[in-house]
């Protein structure tokens, strides 16, 4: 069996019964089920879900998305071999650790194989929570450039690259384009300030503005439980994105949750400690990835400029990667998801056939 083989690329044309056009994101694709199923499954497993609850198969890839593209590699390699599943196992431990500490739930109700999760829908909050450790990334090419102010929070003089920050920062961001909020362009992934938010939280979907408080609460937190416990394995939790949504449960009560995934490789950058007490940074995340294809290309702003979308979009498409590139990137990823679980991550040899079975013979969701 060739590599290419045991790379799940194509998640969006699995036949799982369905009356809902498949969503499908960067890395991961959404089955919506028809609410006969939706109400059978809560039934059958016990779901703590309001009855009439919908639910989803989400199918994650092995897909590797950089700069707002997806990238692929020779002899056939449309992603990354055990990806996938390294990311959904990440999120997988933390969400549980999460749970452990009181915080809060995550829209995942079962995992049937590594490569899905059955959610129930949640009416997100059109946010993205950025926590940031260290001033790195984006961060510090606007602070060179001379910028004090992040998302209304006045930074200090004299800070330098990769220094961890005096305190855990929050910088927020908008989750889609928003109209109508005033002060807030409505263009995806714009910064936005807490007092944007105060002022308008309900156009952000927050039900009161005492659940501001209560997911700052929770990004704090979670990155806290995650930075902890990464410090323990010799790693630094340097910044995260977290995503939140409402839910009802099967007593009617509607609570925030943690969604989408947290603390992994594709939403955060960790770094080897030791490495870094000897001022050097060795990526953990898919940073390495970004950096390496930084290096690769000879003129990276078409990477970095978004004004050049169509260039770059036409280099992902007509470059195909060394196969060494993605295995690299494979070793970090599996690497991290093994220290972090302390369980190996095994490829599938044929993660679709997987899939379909364990849907069609436990879940009666394919006929």
């Amino acid at each position: 069996m060739s590599l290419a083989d045991q790379v799940l690329a194509v998640n969006d044309d699995l036949p799982i019964r369905t009356d809902k056009p498949v969503h499908s994101g960067k890395v991961r694709s959404v089955y919506w089920l028809t609410d006969a199923d939706s109400r059978r499954l809560i039934e059958e497993k016990g779901y703590d879900v309001a009855p009439d609850a919908p639910l989803a198969i989400m199918v994650i890839s092995d897909r590797i998305s950089a700069f707002d593209c997806i990238w692929h590699g020779e002899g056939g390699l449309k992603g990354v071999p055990g990806k996938g599943a390294a990311l959904n196992a990440i999120s997988n431990h933390w969400f549980k650790l999460f749970r452990a500490n009181g915080l809060a739930d995550s829209h995942i109700l079962d995992i049937p194989h590594p490569f899905i999760w059955i959610v129930q829908k949640a009416k997100p909050v059109m946010i993205e929570a950025i926590c940031r450790q260290y001033i790195t990334g984006s961060m510090w090419r606007s602070y060179e450039k001379g910028e004090r102010d992040f998302c209304g929070i006045e930074v200090p003089e004299g800070l330098s690259k990769d220094q961890k920050l005096p305190e855990l920062l929050i910088t927020p961001s908008t989750k889609g384009i928003l109209e109508g909020i005033p002060g807030v362009p409505a263009v995806d992934d714009v910064n936005i300030t807490r007092k944007n938010i105060e002022e308008n939280f309900a156009a952000f979907n927050f039900r009161n503005p005492a659940d501001i408080d209560y997911y700052e609460t929770l990004l704090k937190e979670g990155f806290n439980v995650i930075s902890s416990e990464l410090e323990k394995l010799g790693q630094i939790f340097v910044d995260t994105k977290f995503e939140f949504g409402y839910v009802t449960d099967a007593s009617g009560k509607e609570k925030l949750i943690y969604m989408d995934e947290v603390g992994t490789p594709d939403s955060s950058r960790i770094w080897d400690e030791a490495a870094f007490r000897d001022g050097k940074i060795i990526e953990n995340s898919k940073e390495d990835f970004r950096q390496l294809l930084l290096n690769h290309f000879p003129d990276p702003d078409i990477l970095l400029n978004k004004d050049r979308m169509e260039e770059r979009a036409a280099l992902a498409r007509d470059n195909a990667l060394p196969q060494e590139v993605l295995m690299q990137v494979s070793k970090i990823y599996t690497g991290i998801a093994e220290k972090i679980t302390g369980k190996k991550i095994t490829l599938s040899e044929n993660p679709k056939a997987e899939i379909v079975a364990i849907l069609r013979e436990d879940y009666g969701l394919i006929d």
